[in-house]
């Protein structure tokens, strides 16, 4: 790609540019240095941004050390957990494409020649990689990390506990005084929330397309080699803008496939499925949800972290990372070595020098959890344009299940319901109207898929969306139903007590409901009335379907 920096420098007409830049301390030996912008999304609200600073400083070490010149801005975030089950969940994905467009306009306005995503949490990491895709600028991501696990009645958890613990207090089997007790240890230390929930999924997504450093995903957040992950990635991205590579040189129809096969692997958040279909959005590479379900047919499922299992990801990184699973994925030739990486060098040198130590956490083939990949997506006629289920945080027993219908149409009455004890075994829990256009933002559905599980209903209760489940969530939870019901979709027809039959081993997803019925609903149905303000008006306008990874599309849609 071309170099911005003679935009900047050269000549006497950038006289002001280069007096303003010097105000800055950039002075005129620094002259034909890139100019390296190091984005960072610090903040005091979130846990895996609370030491982003100490990160970023050593990055701008590196930058320095490798003769660029770093320049820092920062990056707003939200922290899920803490925006979750209030009117602050509707703003979560929304603010993916916020920081999308706030590092465009930034890097644009600025003429920055590469940048350094010093990043983490859930839409954090993939919004600033959306952004250096759609400029295909050269880029280095760096991430806080995972926080440890924290330690209760003698067993490893994590936040995740803490929202199940809910559902144990309300069905009496947990005090108050243990929930909070509860409380005050899941989350011990800085870092993205210690399972393999969003956060850290997208940063495992994001290794193995090469866009980090090896170990970047997995180090947990207070690990001092963290520091030193975070120099090198600085000095990566100097390399990179010194060769002019963009980011599009990394994202590619391999390195996507490479992505997918490891999210199946480790079995990622669901979410996963809408951030590396907006990444290829804007990074023009052609991806459907079929090929989701492609590469899951073709991958064993290796490793099982929480919420999944047991483990959480400072024991990934202590088995060998996410090079460690592709090392173990390469045997059976499912990933490609070939593509390139930020580090300068091809995927195979990088993940052959993994060393696994712990085939317990990183499973050989031969004895992998499953035969197939975490993630599913269900077709029928109630997601005519498809669903996402994890899969591997399914219990065997509710694989195939069919059930009469409890609709509700947001997530306060489902609560109170489950309060009241009215969500009985064997039902199929319907959330609506909470897709991208009718929440807005499709907000996460943690509280309520942790309510279940608590309450000792995730063995016989479903639970289905046009909204989102938090990277935290497992059990039989199917988000993503598209069209949402705001469009019109199927899944705004059901009424209460409608059998609805789910088979994630074929997958599909039916409503059994006469198609001459569905029609007569059909012609009933209305858009329930909705009024919003500010940046959610905008995105309600522009927001397409969780098929297509929610993205804001170019035209305002009609609705």
């Amino acid at each position: 790609m071309d170099s911005n920096k003679g935009n900047i420098f050269a000549g006497p007409a950038r006289a002001p540019h280069r007096s303003l830049l010097h105000a800055v301390g950039v002075e005129r030996a620094d002259i034909g240095r890139p100019l390296i912008g190091v984005a960072n999304s610090y903040n005091e609200l979130i846990p895996g941004h609370i030491h982003l600073n100490s990160l970023a400083q050593q990055v701008k070490y590196g930058v320095y050390q490798a003769g660029g010149i770093p320049l820092e801005f920062n990056v707003i975030g939200v922290c899920d957990g803490i925006a979750m089950n209030h009117e602050g969940m509707n703003y979560s994905l929304v603010s993916r494409e916020v920081i999308a467009d706030s590092l465009e306009i930034m890097i644009k306005a600025h003429a920055l020649d590469g940048v350094v995503l010093v990043t983490n949490c859930d839409k954090i990491v993939p919004g600033m990689v959306m952004a250096a895709a759609r400029l295909d600028i050269p880029a280095v991501l760096v991430s806080g990390g995972p926080m440890l696990a924290g330690d209760f009645q003698g067993a490893k958890v994590s936040l995740s506990q803490v929202f199940e613990g809910l559902g144990r207090y309300i069905n009496g089997d947990m005090t108050v005084e243990e929930l909070e007790q509860l409380e005050e240890c899941a989350c011990p230390t800085c870092g993205s929330c210690a399972g393999l929930f969003t956060a850290n999924s997208m940063s495992c997504v994001v290794e193995a397309l090469g866009l980090s450093l090896p170990g970047d995903a997995a180090m947990p957040a207070p690990f001092s080699g963290r520091l030193i992950l975070a120099r090198h990635s600085g000095a990566a991205a100097v390399e990179v803008a010194k060769k002019g590579w963009g980011v599009r040189r990394f994202i590619t129809p391999a390195s996507v496939r490479n992505a997918l096969v490891v999210d199946a692997a480790l079995g990622c958040s669901t979410n996963t499925v809408l951030h590396v279909m907006a990444i290829a959005h804007e990074a023009q590479v052609e991806l459907e949800l079929h090929t989701f379900n492609e590469v899951a047919d073709g991958t064993p499922n290796l490793v099982k972290l929480a919420p999944s299992g047991n483990h959480h990801m400072e024991d990934l990184h202590r088995a060998g990372g996410v090079m460690g699973v592709m090392k173990r994925l390469d045997e059976a030739g499912l990933v490609d070595g070939s593509v390139p990486t930020v580090g300068g060098v091809d995927m195979a040198t990088q993940y052959k020098a993994a060393v696994i130590q712990d085939e317990e956490i990183i499973r050989p083939l031969d004895r992998a959890y499953r035969e197939t990949g975490g993630l599913a997506m269900l077709f029928g006629n109630l997601a005519a344009k498809g669903a996402v289920v994890k899969e591997s945080a399914v219990l065997s027993e509710m694989l195939v299940h069919r059930g009469p219908a409890l609709v509700y149409d947001d997530e306060p009455t489902l609560m109170a319901a489950i309060e009241a004890g009215k969500v009985k075994p064997g039902s199929v829990v319907v959330i609506r109207y909470v897709g991208p256009k009718g929440a807005p933002g499709m907000p996460e559905m943690l509280t309520p898929t942790s309510a279940i599980a608590g309450a000792g209903l995730g063995d016989s209760v479903a639970l289905i969306t046009d909204g989102r489940f938090s990277g935290a969530s497992r059990g039989a939870s199917i988000g993503h139903v598209a069209p949402e019901a705001y469009e019109g979709g199927t899944i705004a027809l059901v009424e209460d007590g409608d059998i609805i039959s789910i088979d994630i081993p074929n997958r599909t997803l039916t409503l059994e409901v006469p198609e001459e019925e569905l029609t007569r609903r059909r012609t009933a149905w209305q858009r329930p009335a909705r009024e919003y303000s500010g940046v959610l008006r905008r995105y309600v306008a522009f927001v397409s379907g969780a098929d297509t990874g929610a993205v804001l599309s170019s035209e305002a849609s009609a609705s």
